[in-house]
Formats: C-alpha cells, structure tokens, sequence
C-alpha cells in the first residue's frame, strides 16, 4: 500500500538533474530487443557472405576424411587428436567470423543506446535486492509482465515461421536427402536466410516497440512528487537564511571597501542627512570624476564623518546629490550632464588648496 501511495504522489515529471544523476549512477533506458535485432542481422549476413563458403571449407575437410580413410588412421591417441586438431581448424575458420560480426554488432546495438560509461555502484553487492517478496514483485509487476509477452511473442512467431518454412517446402526438403552433398548445403543456405529474413523483420518491429516502451517505463520511474521537486530546488537554490547571511556579509565588505576611498576622495556633495556622494578628479588623468562611495542615510552620515575626519570637503548641494545618488553607480564615471555642476565645485576645492 505504501509503495502505491508513493507511485500516485509521484505526479510530476523529472527535472533535468534527476534525469543526470540517474544517468551518472547507470540508470539509463536500455532495450533488450535491440541487441537481439543486431544478433539476427549479424546471423543473416554471416548467412549470406560467408556460410556458404564456409561450408564448402568444411565438406572438402570431410570429404578428404571419408574417401581415404587410410590416411586417417586411428591407431594412438595421438591419431585422434590429429583428427581433432584438422576438424577444429576447419570449423574455426567458419565460426570465428560468426563470433566476431555477432560480438560487434552487440556492441554496437549497445552504444547505440547509451554511451558507455564505468558506473561503479552498478557492480557493488547489494543485499537489500535479496529479498524475495521484492523479487517477486519485480517479476510480477507491469514492466515484468511486459518483458515476458515480448519473450513469448519472439518464440511463437520464429516458431511459426520455422513451420511454415519447413510445410511449404516439406517435399523438397525430403528430395535433398537424395541430392548431392553441395545441393543441400544450397537448399539449407536459401531456407536458413529466409527465416532469418522474416525474422528479422519481426525482431524490427518489436525492437522500435520496445525501445519507446522501455524509454516510457524508464521515464515514469523517475518521476518525482512535488515534495521531491522542493527539496531538489532547495538544494540547489541553497538554504535561505544561509544565502541571506553570504548577501549580508558581501554588502558589509563592499560598505567597508566603499568607505575606505572617502578619504582618497576630492570631494562629497551631501544632502543633509540624507543623500551623500564622493568623488575622486584626476587632474593629470584625461577622464572625468569618478564616484568611489555613495550612500543614504546612516551611511550618507559616516562618509560626511571620514571626509570631515579626513580633511575632503564637503559640499551641501541637496538637488545634484539626490541626483547624483540616482543616477550613477558606484565606481563608474559622472555622467555629462553633472560635468559643469561638479566642475565648478572641483574648482572652489583647488581654490581653497594651498599651492
């Protein structure tokens, strides 16, 4: 019951890290009924290109063996595994093209889904898949189930193909026993490459519907409940009170940053109490004043108390301070339109200087 609570809550569709991470532990979609498709294919095209050579190699082997039976005498154990040693060379150079285009086609149809990865977890014991009620309900759950029409569906239908084969061409499959050795290799060449023909068209079709079925269980699995969705973006958002925290400590850096300029600063244009401005003028320099520390209120109040503190002057000009305080941030230059406003006051400040 609680598994099926835990099934129903889950309504909502996985977000891109649940997708990465079940990717990164080696949970990807992967269809059982590709690698079978690539199997049969690598089967028919060892059937077409290379069997019926095949099988001449071997037949001349025996043929060599049964008419002159003198030659192949077996006297000692030795004579055997001569023997042995000519039957298995012969076969090997038929099967070992067999085992090599079905091992690469396997391969293949397996990189085709997915990328290879190493995915350690995957390989680690784990006891907790022992349990036998969990097994059960493995093999008996709606995926299970699944997998075992698709098995049974496979053998009926290579079965019935088999049949119909073997009925329609019966009479001419019984006259080969009569034929000469070459012509029955021919005739089983042709009827094995037919079966392998329907059969894998068969395979196709089940394969393209597997590959949706298995990507569609496969998604449905990972789907999340809205709690899930929460807790992800809590995580990856960050505690808030903790983010709050990192914002007020960087805004108190940048503050002391900010005041320790003041007193490198030419001039502060101040409102009262409420709106305070220092600027920096190069006179050497070819570029206009720059704002090295701005503030309201409390903070408008101690960068008037360090430029006092520190000899800058200080001039109350409320409409071009609020202005000002508005309209340029901090470390860029004054905009043209304050050039003359400011200009006049950098002058008084150079009057006042001692030469």
């Amino acid at each position: 019951m609680a598994d099926n609570e835990d099934k129903d809550s889950k309504t909502e569709d996985p977000t891109q890290k649940k997708i990465s991470d079940a990717s990164d532990k080696g949970n990807v979609p992967f269809s059982r009924e590709v690698p079978a498709f690539a199997s049969v294919l690598g089967a028919l095209l060892f059937i077409v290109f290379f069997l019926p050579s095949g099988v001449v190699s071997i037949t001349r082997g025996l043929k060599g063996i049964f008419e002159k039976p003198e030659e192949w005498r077996i006297v000692a154990p030795e004579d055997a595994l001569a023997i042995f040693k000519h039957l298995f060379w012969e076969a090997s150079a038929v099967l070992l093209p067999a085992f090599a285009i079905l091992m690469i086609f396997g391969i293949a149809a397996s990189i085709f889904q997915n990328v290879p990865r190493p995915v350690l977890d995957r390989i680690q014991p784990k006891f907790n898949r022992l349990s036998i009620p969990a097994g059960f309900g493995r093999i008996y759950s709606k995926k299970g189930m699944v997998e075992f029409a698709k098995s049974m569906t496979k053998v009926l239908v290579v079965l019935l193909i088999v049949a119909l084969v073997m009925q329609s061409d019966y009479l001419e499959i019984l006259q080969t026993m009569y034929a000469d050795p070459s012509a029955i290799v021919q005739v089983i060449t042709d009827h094995a490459r037919t079966v392998f023909i329907i059969v894998l068209i068969c395979t196709a079709v089940i394969a393209v519907v597997d590959i949706f079925s298995t990507r569609h269980f496969w998604y449905e699995d990972l789907r999340m409940s809205k709690q899930e969705i929460k807790d992800e973006n809590k995580q990856a958002d960050g505690d808030p009170m903790v983010k709050a925290r990192q914002r007020s400590i960087a805004r108190d850096r940048a503050r002391k940053r900010m005041m320790s300029e003041v007193p490198r600063a030419t001039l502060v244009i101040a409102n009262p109490t409420h709106f305070a401005v220092a600027l920096r003028y190069d006179a050497d320099g070819e570029g206009a004043p720059i704002v090295v520390a701005k503030g309201q209120d409390l903070i408008a109040l101690r960068i008037r108390e360090i430029a006092e503190e520190s000899g800058v002057p200080v001039f109350e000009d409320p409409p071009l301070a609020r202005s000002m305080f508005a309209q340029v941030s901090l470390d860029n230059l004054i905009p043209p339109e304050f050039y003359q406003a400011v200009a006049e006051l950098i002058h008084r400040v150079y009057e006042k200087s001692p030469q």
